[in-house]
């Protein structure tokens, strides 16, 4: 249970931040160009975010073994839709670069 606090307080601090600042086209210039899309990326980070809480969360509330199960499998379905987020940004982005 405490590496669930853990694993869920970790996430919190540094993909949930990164992900909202990047949401919301903060940051910075340096990084911009490797970026490109910055709103896409922010919102696959955060999509990736997400699957700490909607996995950890119910285990330690204590929820039925069912309903943990049925989170567990849509936090898997939110990673793979992030990930796919992430494979369309930046085939986008080559598409755009291509002469």
């Amino acid at each position: 249970m405490i590496w669930q606090w853990i694993g869920l307080a970790a996430f919190s601090l540094t993909l949930l931040p990164i992900g909202l600042a990047m949401a919301a086209g903060r940051v910075p210039a340096r990084l911009r160009a490797r970026l490109a899309p910055v709103r896409g990326h922010g919102w696959v980070l955060f999509a990736i975010y997400a699957v700490a809480p909607l996995n950890a969360i119910p285990r330690l509330a204590g929820a039925s073994p069912e309903l943990s199960l049925a989170l567990t499998a849509a936090a898997g379905i939110v990673a793979v839709a992030g990930c796919l987020m992430l494979g369309l940004a930046r085939l986008a982005t080559a598409e755009k670069g291509a002469p």
